[in-house]
């Protein structure tokens, strides 16, 4: 550079405002920061409500089901937000959204089982919404939900059971050689989809016979993840005859649950194996965004865990997970495979209420462009769908109970002993 052309640029320069200099490893940081940006956009596919938002919600796994696959394919990745304050920890009670409890017990030559199940009976030839919860969830995981669809139709009630190996519901196998009970344990559990479905089948008409019911109620039966798989299940068999006025399937789909189960053991092994408290049990549901609405996660999780034992090795007390899932790992693939097909070609209305487009296989694209389901699309919601946005579920499944009435089904008047013809009733 020549003398004239140095004086040229310090004349420039000191036309220009003073910037003091970067400090040490200031590009590297911001090279850092773009990179994080970059990876929080992978998660950031909806808009993230606030955490008590009731249309919140968040992709999550406590249910073996179908799972949100993000960009990254983690799919059990969760993504952390604010803790939640304290006033927001603290345990909600069953009967804030049920009217009873009641223990109903069953009996065969391999075991006894003793349903637990929370309900609201119908009122005035009302409608029944029968529930069943996913894998490690509860009745109660239905809670808030059941609060919502009563406010709607009033003269509607709601039954929500544990599933065996789940809850407060119990089975006591029977040796039959010995003819004795023997001790309850993960090992001697059946969870075969068929004695699920048999159970839902047993529950409906134990509850009948326990409240006196002459005969049952139009009934909506309702399943979310493996719930869904149940209840699809006990429609295609035709057990419940002509009550069952239609299903509703929450966030599950054949295809895209049956490829989640493949990461299900990695998302299991990052769960905390106990919490010290009941509310640190639903802050780590609430953080995690597992259950980002703060209300149900309050009612619902209590139900997940239960106080471990006193031993040698553990001298605090603590709260473990009652359902041991990776137990049932032997049951997964049976659970979901033939789900598009028996949820197409069973009798009733249908309804499938998914989190996002992506989960569709290519079976229930065809059914849906042929006009063989109703669906709707939640995408602000996760895969717990009932407890992420209860008031919005309850809106959709009201609209299906009142499209699919009976009740509200108007007949032509009778000419001559028969239906009137367009030409009797015009003439």
């Amino acid at each position: 550079m020549s003398d004239l052309q140095r004086s040229f640029a310090r004349a420039k320069l000191a036309g220009l405002p003073f910037e003091p200099p970067l400090p040490p490893n200031t590009l590297l940081e911001q090279d850092e920061e773009e990179d994080d940006d970059e990876n929080n956009k992978k998660y950031e596919q909806f808009p993230e409500p606030s955490p008590d938002d009731d249309d919140s919600s968040a992709s999550s796994a406590s249910s073996t089901g179908t799972i949100r696959p993000l960009p990254s394919k983690l799919l059990f990745a969760r993504v952390k937000g604010p803790a939640p304050s304290k006033n927001t920890l603290s345990q909600l009670p069953w009967n804030d959204f049920f009217a009873n409890e009641i223990f109903l017990e069953k009996s065969s030559p391999t075991g006894n089982v003793t349903h637990h199940v929370y309900i609201t009976q119908p009122t005035n030839d009302g409608p029944l919404f029968v529930t069943h919860h996913g894998a490690g969830s509860s009745g109660l995981s239905f809670a808030v939900f059941a609060s919502e669809i009563c406010k709607i139709i009033p003269n509607a009630g709601v039954l929500s059971l544990d599933a065996r190996g789940h809850g407060e519901t119990t089975v006591q196998k029977v040796d039959i050689e010995r003819k004795e009970d023997t001790k309850p344990s993960d090992n001697a559990l059946d969870l075969r989809l068929e004695i699920f479905s048999q159970d839902l089948v047993d529950v409906i008409e134990l509850t009948r016979q326990k409240l006196s019911w002459t005969q049952l109620p139009d009934l909506i039966l309702v399943g979310h993840s493996l719930g869904g798989a149940v209840i699809t299940d006990v429609a295609a068999t035709g057990k419940l005859g002509s009550s069952v006025l239609g299903y509703a399937v929450l966030d599950v789909v054949e295809g895209s649950a049956i490829d989640a189960l493949q990461s299900m053991q990695n998302y299991l092994s990052t769960r905390p194996v106990s919490f010290p408290t009941l509310a640190a049990g639903i802050e780590w549901h609430t953080r995690t965004r597992t259950i980002r609405n703060s209300l149900s996660a309050r009612v619902s999780v209590p139900s997940l865990l239960h106080k471990s034992p006193f031993t040698p090795l553990n001298t605090t007390q603590s709260y473990t997970w009652r359902t041991n899932l990776s137990a049932t790992q032997p049951f997964w693939q049976h659970w979901f495979q033939g789900l598009s097909a028996k949820f197409l070609s069973a009798r009733g209305a249908k309804l499938l209420i998914l989190a996002g487009t992506d989960r569709l296989d290519k079976e229930l694209m065809i059914g849906q462009m042929q006009g063989k389901y109703q669906l709707h699309v939640i995408p602000e919601a996760g895969h717990f769908i009932q407890e992420d946005v209860p008031a919005k579920t309850a809106n959709m499944l009201a609209e299906f109970y009142k499209r699919n009435d009976r009740s509200a089904m108007v007949l032509p008047a009778k000419v001559g002993g028969r239906l009137g013809s367009l030409t009797d009733l015009a003439g």
